[in-house]
């Protein structure tokens, strides 16, 4: 965002879009950790566990209560290469897929060291979190398309057999970039998913998503964002698979009460685009946050995708005061992500003051390097 630009934010303002990034990155994290306590797991195993109703809150994962998967992991990373790119913006040397395919190599090296590098001082301040140093069931094809250095594009992504939804699940952030045309948020998210997830399906549901929460991060209703996606999606080759979930997800909320069977209808095989049509609809018939997540991660698919996406559509729709408090407060990496949400929310709104000529807050270049010698 340009001086002039940030300059129109007034303090409520401010606070509005502080509150929609915490609430995004805070609920998809959330409904990542609920998920996770589903996933791999069938309704009915669900229900015999936990009851007629299935998961019903947070349960013990990777030996606590409110883990996260490497869904939120590579979500922080999303956050760190987004706030690297806009500090960079005004070097000569900008390319925004660079910049994220680089903190996206930062992950990857967060599922194979014992800890952080500490020579490595262009890693920023998000490397050095010891807590992200643990593998939590990265898919492989995200390691596969980050096993190198040699970043995909859409003229050659990697993995172009991939739908799964390991893009999609980490691509809120861009959604977040508020002072963009959708335009262009959908083709950062789409070029940045074919970094690993080289199918029109799966890189083009992560662009729609990115286009859904923009809107909803702009204050616009659910379903207005998701028309405005699928008004993007039309001229994109390969978008029909994607454009048709979406459309079944609007449909589903006119055919009577949610539940189970709904879910699993849209849920199909857990496809990337499927799991956005879940996630969809279960944000649109959610009676609250809690009611919406509970609703997305009990059925027979990918529950922890699910839930990831769907908190991430409900918080940015409502902000961080409709968070559940108590499966807030168990919640791992808390800290960081209310952290990295805070950064995020001022490099958009106060970047130039952060990181500018005579910038007054000079250890926000400490915390994001720009690290101009990783172009060459």
């Amino acid at each position: 965002m340009s001086a002039a630009a940030a300059a129109v934010w007034g303090r409520a303002e401010q606070q509005d879009f502080r509150a929609r990034v915490r609430g995004a990155l805070l609920g998809g994290a959330i409904g990542d950790a609920l998920g996770a306590g589903a996933a791999g797991r069938s309704l009915e195993e669900l229900r015999t566990a936990h009851g007629p109703e299935g998961l019903a809150g947070l349960v013990p994962v990777d030996g606590r209560r409110g883990a996260v998967t490497a869904a939120t992991q590579m979500t922080l990373f999303t956050v760190d290469g987004l706030i690297r790119a806009q500090v960079r913006r005004d070097t000569g040397a900008w390319h925004p897929p660079t910049d994220l395919h680089r903190a996206y190599l930062r992950w990857a090296a967060t599922q194979r060291d014992w800890g952080p590098d500490e020579r490595r001082k262009d890693n920023g301040w998000l490397a050095a979190q010891e807590w992200l140093y643990s593998r939590r069931n990265p898919s492989r094809t995200c390691l596969t398309g980050l096993g190198d250095t040699a970043m995909g594009t859409l003229q050659a992504p990697r993995n172009p057999t991939a739908r799964g939804p390991g893009a999609l699940v980490r691509s809120a952030p861009f959604g977040l970039l508020v002072g963009w045309e959708p335009e262009l948020v959908c083709q950062l998210a789409v070029e940045c998913a074919a970094q690993t997830h080289g199918h029109p399906t799966a890189y083009l549901s992560a662009g729609a998503f990115a286009v859904v929460v923009h809107g909803l991060a702009r204050g616009e209703t659910l379903d207005g964002s998701v028309q405005r996606a699928l008004a993007l999606l039309a001229a994109r080759p390969g978008h029909q698979p994607v454009t048709d979930g979406l459309r079944e997800a609007l449909g589903a909320v006119r055919q009577g009460i949610p539940g189970p069977g709904r879910v699993a209808d849209l849920a199909g095989s857990g496809y990337a685009e499927e799991v956005l049509s879940v996630a969809v609809y279960c944000a649109l018939v959610g009676e609250d946050m809690g009611h919406g997540l509970l609703l997305a991660v009990n059925h027979d698919g990918p529950s922890d995708a699910t839930g990831t996406v769907c908190g991430a559509l409900l918080g940015a729709l409502h902000g961080e005061a409709a968070l559940p408090p108590a499966w807030l407060c168990e919640l791992e990496g808390r800290g960081t992500l209310l952290e990295i949400a805070d950064d995020f929310a001022m490099e958009m709104t106060q970047g130039p003051a952060l990181h500018g000529p005579g910038a007054a807050a000079p250890g926000w270049l400490a915390r994001y390097p720009r690290g101009a010698a990783e172009l060459t």
